[in-house]
């Protein structure tokens, strides 16, 4: 991944939230914690553990990226993801930055591929709307109800804060908030 931080669009951030939500309706993810394994195995991605390949595969796995990376081959996608010395929820996040490639149609070309799939892994792991329904009043809550590391917990609140600021000027969600809220309310 590239240390750079490149800033997206304001187009860019609502696409990419659509995404999100559309994949989470059309594979109907509605639970907390949200689970990468859960939305690859329903997408029919195969997930290849780096633990499970040989010295060789491991090796180069490892070459390509030390986190995680996506190949489609014969028609199937598969996500390679480092199980070895990864805890679960480092684990999770790199496999819902793979599905963001995959979903965003990514082929590798663009310097803002990175970004675009960070920010997927970023808004799918804790939307803000979810972080909301909770009632999360800081990072630990956060950290406790979506299982994810203290550090992308901290994030994802900062995220929410500011999420919060707009909600209470505007007092409205977005159709895709409205949406996602609907498709949690099913699993209450």
């Amino acid at each position: 991944m590239s240390e750079r931080y490149w800033k997206l669009t304001d187009e860019e951030y609502e696409f990419i939230k659509g995404e999100v939500i559309y994949i989470f309706e059309k594979y109907n993810i509605k639970c907390i914690p949200v689970s990468g394994f859960e939305i690859a195995s329903k997408m029919k991605i195969i997930l290849v553990a780096y633990s499970s390949l040989s010295k060789k595969k491991l090796r180069k796995a490892k070459e390509v990226s030390e986190d995680g990376f996506f190949i489609e081959k014969n028609g199937r996608e598969y996500i390679c993801y480092n199980d070895i010395n990864r805890c679960y929820q480092r684990q999770n996040w790199t496999i819902l930055h793979e599905i963001g490639h995959i979903v965003l149609d990514h082929t590798g070309h663009s310097e803002h591929e990175e970004d675009e799939a960070n920010f997927f892994a970023k808004y799918a792991i804790a939307p803000p709307v979810l972080v909301h329904k909770i009632g999360a009043k800081s990072p630990q809550d956060i950290y406790e109800v979506f299982d994810i590391s203290f550090e992308a917990a901290r994030y994802a609140y900062d995220y929410y804060c500011s999420w919060r600021f707009r909600f209470e000027r505007v007092k409205t969600l977005t159709s895709y908030e409205k949406r996602l809220l609907a498709l949690y309310k099913k699993c209450a």
